[in-house]
């Protein structure tokens, strides 16, 4: 067997763990394996590197991805679908491993579905959003570079008597956020799920100072609308969007401080975490768990079992549909935001 790799979306720390796993898993049953750079829109431009056990050695503890990747949808282009499908009969692959989140697989199912396309989906996302999975490559990394920096703005507010505004990524859930704020000790956490007004924020906060603490830690999803408690939204910041029309947002943080500091009179101060998230080496979690998953896609893949993806499920590596793992997003459950609620 032939197969391509390719990652897609955004990177994260991990990928380069399962991309060895592919290659090594393949190479273990006699397959060729064959790299996509830059994700789909590789496959159209024919764009491939051979990968050996040479290729994919020492990537494991790296970050983001020897590939490289994109946001490209060839559903969204026209003649993109029939480019891709002339290029995979072109290098001559019996299949593809699709490694992304809900672009890339979406795009994977679609090929799938409405052309009888060979791939496989392995889940990566710092969001963790994707349905049909319990966890997703990148997210345990991310939440613990949040946590660290969430642990350093905690001595400096306090030295200075300051609120700390963290905005963490999170286009649509707040899984980042929930996990980080609640490990990191936060005292507000303020998730699209569940919009918290912004009066029961400074309401919140008051009362802390009021009992001697002088400083609070407030982490915010990039994706949370600031919400009044009249029921009114302010919609997430979105500063343009990209080379493929998606949104990128980011700037809630400097609102959702803004109005802290109008309405409580604390000096109020914001860290924009960023890309830096998404950068950096895989924890030790993320590297076992890609690893796992690149092995479940290369099982499936030698038997064909075309249009399914590597999932968890509980401490057990199994597949789903990408129907299934596309249909919608995995929203952070309520017993989550309850934690963090209660102990923030």
């Amino acid at each position: 067997m032939r197969l391509g790799v390719l990652t897609g979306g955004g990177d994260c720390p991990g990928l380069n763990a399962a991309i060895r796993a592919i290659v090594r898993g393949s190479l273990v049953g006699g397959h060729e394996v064959v790299g996509i750079r830059h994700g789909w829109h590789g496959l159209v431009a024919g764009e491939t590197v051979p990968l050996d056990r040479r290729a994919v050695a020492g990537i494991l503890p790296r970050g983001g991805t020897i590939l490289g990747t994109s946001s490209y949808d060839c559903f969204r282009e026209d003649g993109g679908v029939a480019a891709v499908l002339a290029s995979t009969n072109a290098l001559e692959l019996d299949g593809v491993v699709a490694i992304g989140g809900e672009g890339t697989l979406g795009v994977a199912h679609r090929l799938h579905a409405e052309h009888g396309y060979p791939v496989i989906g392995v889940p990566k996302t710092i969001d963790n959003d994707l349905a049909g999975t319990d966890v997703t490559i990148g997210f345990d990394t991310a939440v613990h570079v949040c946590t660290e920096a969430i642990d350093r703005l905690h001595s400096t507010a306090e030295s200075h008597n300051r609120v700390m505004v963290v905005e963490v990524m999170g286009r649509n859930t707040g899984w980042i956020a929930a996990a980080s704020g609640v490990a990191g000790g936060a005292d507000v956490i303020l998730v699209p799920e569940v919009p918290t007004p912004i009066e029961d924020v400074c309401e919140h906060i008051r009362r802390r100072h009021d009992d001697g603490k002088d400083f609070s830690i407030v982490v915010a999803a990039e994706g949370y609308p600031l919400t009044r408690s009249s029921g009114a939204q302010e919609s997430p910041v979105a500063q343009a969007t990209d080379e493929y029309g998606y949104p990128r947002l980011g700037g809630i943080g400097r609102v959702v401080a803004d109005e802290i500091a109008r309405l409580t009179g604390f000096d109020t101060r914001v860290t924009v975490l960023g890309h830096t998230q998404r950068g950096g080496t895989p924890t030790a979690r993320d590297r076992f768990l890609a690893t796992r998953l690149g092995l479940k896609a290369v099982e499936l893949a030698t038997g064909r079992d075309w249009g399914r993806m590597a999932a968890v499920h509980g401490n057990e590596i199994a597949d789903v549909s990408l129907e299934e793992a596309t249909r919608g997003r995995r929203s952070v459950p309520p017993g989550w935001i309850e934690a963090a609620r209660v102990v923030g």
